[in-house]
C-alpha cells in the first residue's frame, strides 16, 4: 500500500539560536522511512509564519494527502484556526496535535473557538493524558501518543549514591520560573555548602535571566550557579551526566522532553506537579513532585534524595525504565498508524 503524502504544519524554525525540536526530528525520521512530506513554516516573524502556512496549504494542495497541525494556546492558536479552515475547504484530512500546559486554561476562556477547531479534525492527538482529561468536554476522543526521545543519545548512569550536583534544563522564561532556583539553593546551602547547579538553556529575553541572577546575588548563592546558555541538543546528555538531581521549576507544562531525557540518563527528578507532569512522573516511584512556586517543598525533596537511604537508587532505576517507553522506535510507529488510517484509498 502506498503511503500518504504529508503536510506538517508547526514551528519548523531553523536558527543558530534554536535547537531542533520534536517536529524537526519527526520530519527527518519519517523521511528516512520513505514518507514524502512538506513542512511549514520556518519563518521567524509570526505574521509571516502564518502567511507561509496558508500559502503552502493552498499552493501545494496537490502534493499532500493529509495535514498534521501543532496546536498551541494564546496568540498561536489562530494558526490552527486559520489552517483548519483552509484545509476543510480543500477537503483534506486533518490531524491536530495538542501542545502546552496552558491549553486547558485557554480553552476555558475560549470554549467555542477551541471546540470549533477540535471538531474540525479527523484525529486529535496529545502527548499527555492531561489534555485527554482537561479537554474532554471540548472533544471526547483525544488519542495519546507520548513525546519521543532518542535513548541512543542518553548517557545512563545509575545514581545509587548522589552528590549535591543539580541540573536545570529549560529556556530562561517566566513560564519556567528560573528564579525559583536560587531560592531552593538558599534553603539547601546550610546543609550542603558545596551544592552546585548547572542551568542550561537559551535566554528568551523576557527579563527572567537577569532577574534570576540579581536574586542569586542578593541572597548569596550566585557562586553556586553555573549558566551555560544554549547548547546543542546532542551535547545535553554530556551535561546531564555532570549532575545527579534534575529540578524542574516550571509553572506550566505538558510532557517535556527535557525531563524525559533526564530520566533516560538516570538522574533523580524533582519537579513541580503542574499540568501533565503527574502523568509523566509517578511521585515517590520514578521522581518526586512538589507544588508550583514552593521553593521550600522543592528543597525538602532534594534533601530527601541526598539523605534518605535507597531513595536515589530507586528513583534513578525507575526513571530509566519509564524513559525506555518513550524511545522513537516505540513512538514513531504509532504516528505512522494514524497517518495510514486517514489515507484516502
Amino acid at each position: 500500500m502506498n503511503k500518504p503524502t504529508l503536510l506538517l504544519i508547526g514551528n519548523h524554525l531553523y536558527s543558530p539560536n534554536l535547537n531542533k525540536n520534536v517536529w524537526h526530528y519527526m520530519a527527518e525520521r519519517l523521511s528516512a522511512r520513505g514518507w514524502k512530506l512538506t513542512t511549514t513554516s520556518n519563518q521567524l516573524f509570526p505574521p509571516f509564519r502564518l502567511l507561509d502556512m496558508v500559502w503552502t496549504i493552498l499552493t501545494k494542495h496537490k502534493q499532500y494527502n493529509l495535514a498534521q497541525i501543532d496546536v498551541f494556546s494564546e496568540k498561536a492558536f489562530i494558526w490552527s484556526e486559520v489552517c483548519t479552515c483552509f484545509l476543510r475547504i480543500l477537503h483534506k484530512p486533518i490531524i491536530l496535535t495538542l501542545h502546552g500546559g496552558k491549553l486547558p486554561e485557554f480553552a476555558a476562556k475560549h470554549p467555542k473557538r477551541v471546540t470549533r477547531v477540535l471538531e474540525s479534525a479527523d484525529r486529535v492527538i496529545s502527548p499527555s493524558p492531561y489534555h485527554q482529561k482537561e479537554l474532554a468536554k471540548y472533544h471526547p476522543d483525544i488519542r495519546l501518543i507520548p513525546n519521543p526521545i532518542d535513548l541512543q543519545e542518553s548517557i545512563y548512569l545509575h545514581r545509587g549514591q548522589v552528590r549535591p550536583k543539580l541540573i536545570w534544563v529549560r529556556a530562561f522564561h517566566k513560564v519556567y520560573n528560573p528564579s525559583m532556583v536560587p531560592k531552593v539553593l538558599k534553603r539547601l546551602l546550610p546543609d550542603f555548602p558545596n551544592i552546585h547547579i548547572i542551568m542550561i538553556g537559551p535566554d528568551k529575553g523576557d527579563g527572567s535571566l537577569p532577574t534570576m541572577l540579581s536574586l542569586a546575588n542578593q541572597i548569596g548563592v550566585r557562586d553556586h550557579i553555573e549558566i551555560t546558555g544554549k547548547i546543542s541538543h546532542p551535547e545535553i546528555p554530556r551535561y546531564l551526566s555532570k549532575g545527579d538531581i534534575y529540578i524542574n521549576t516550571t509553572n506550566y507544562d505538558t510532557a517535556p522532553r527535557s525531563l524525559l531525557e533526564a530520566m533516560a540518563n538516570g538522574l533523580c527528578v524533582v519537579s513541580t506537579d503542574v499540568g501533565g507532569i503527574p502523568w509523566l512522573v509517578n511521585h515517590d516511584v520514578d521522581g518526586l513532585l512538589v507544588p508550583a512556586r514552593d521553593p521550600q517543598a522543592m528543597a525538602d525533596a532534594v534533601k530527601r534524595i541526598l539523605t534518605e537511604p535507597g531513595l536515589s537508587s530507586k528513583l534513578s532505576a525507575n526513571a530509566r525504565k519509564k524513559a525506555e517507553n518513550h524511545d522513537w522506535s516505540i513512538i514513531l510507529p504509532q504516528w505512522e498508524k494514524v497517518f495510514t488510517e486517514l489515507f484516502p484509498h
